[in-house]
């Protein structure tokens, strides 16, 4: 595939780009992959033929291979944990069951170690967190043209767009960061009140004993605070976007050399093994931060300790 029907670039560009689903307006002209241009007659629903149709389609459209590959993991995830949770025992364990305990009491651990109150929420967070995360970070293990040619040979289509690595659709990785960004808030505002945590952007990190001169330091306390408030869930997604999106380049550069003669083909071969072993210790590492940073956040909004 990548070296007879596509040059490099496009393949390259191919591979990272999403199977999108959006409207395209009335009078849209679209161009079919023979060349053939059609005008709609209507605003039409419709995937995406190319990046200048997705660019179009705007920020209604979505995603349809993240949401697919990210949902259908997390079913596999609820499904595997559910299955040991109905099979459990207090004899020996086997198998896949103390393989679920061993991650069990190790996230339970790191929950104990940096979280130190009363939240029901936050232990099965953390571990819904770490493995699907986790689940879908290892779709970057698989080789990058098997998935996405089975997908153009069942469509008859050469130029289908599947991606198969959520996490590294920065939709999916800020979404969630997003969700435990609004969570933050909500426990907060809970545990502090809304003025508690009005008073968390206005009275920190600078704080004086008179009040008039509090007035002049609220401006500069809220621009401060604001900015890092509003940077955690960006941090948090793009840190995980950034990092398998980097991977998944460098698989897909080094599948591009199998297409390039024997010589790089072979060495291509010796990368990508390397690579891959390489690899698990990122997409292992990376859903363990995204799930430390999540608890420490929580700690955060039920910590009521005044500094003043």
């Amino acid at each position: 595939m990548a070296g007879d029907t596509l040059t490099t670039e496009s393949y390259i560009k191919h591979h990272l780009t999403n199977m999108t689903y959006g409207k395209l307006p009335a009078g849209y002209v679209r161009t079919s992959a023979d060349g053939e241009q059609h005008t709609l007659a209507e605003d039409t629903w419709t995937l995406a033929h190319n990046s200048e149709e997705m660019a179009d389609m705007g920020f209604m459209a979505v995603h349809v291979d993240s949401m697919f590959w990210s949902i259908t993991l997390g079913l596999i995830f609820s499904f595997i944990f559910a299955k040991v949770a109905r099979g459990m025992h207090s004899g020996v364990p086997t198998g896949l069951q103390n393989f679920i305990e061993m991650i069990i009491n190790f996230i339970d651990s790191t929950v104990k170690d940096t979280f130190h109150y009363k939240n029901a929420l936050v232990a099965p967070m953390a571990l819904t967190i770490f493995i699907w995360i986790f689940f879908m970070n290892l779709m970057d293990l698989i080789p990058v043209d098997w998935i996405p040619s089975f997908m153009m040979w069942a469509t008859g289509d050469p130029h289908f767009y599947f991606k198969v690595v959520p996490t590294t659709d920065p939709n999916i990785t800020l979404g969630m960061a997003i969700t435990v960004f609004a969570l933050m808030i909500f426990f907060t505002i809970q545990n502090k009140g809304f003025m508690g945590f009005v008073k968390e952007l206005t009275l920190h990190p600078f704080h004086a004993p008179k009040w008039y001169v509090n007035i002049f330091l609220i401006p500069v306390n809220l621009i401060l605070e604001s900015v890092a408030l509003i940077a955690k869930p960006i941090s948090l997604g793009l840190r995980l976007f950034g990092n398998l999106y980097a991977g998944e380049m460098i698989f897909i550069l080094i599948a591009a050399m199998f297409g390039a003669g024997l010589f790089l083909g072979a060495l291509a071969g010796v990368l990508q093994m390397g690579w891959a072993i390489f690899h698990i210790l990122v997409i292992a590492l990376q859903a363990f931060v995204f799930m430390v940073l999540t608890i420490v956040y929580m700690a955060m909004a039920h910590d009521v300790d005044e500094e003043h």
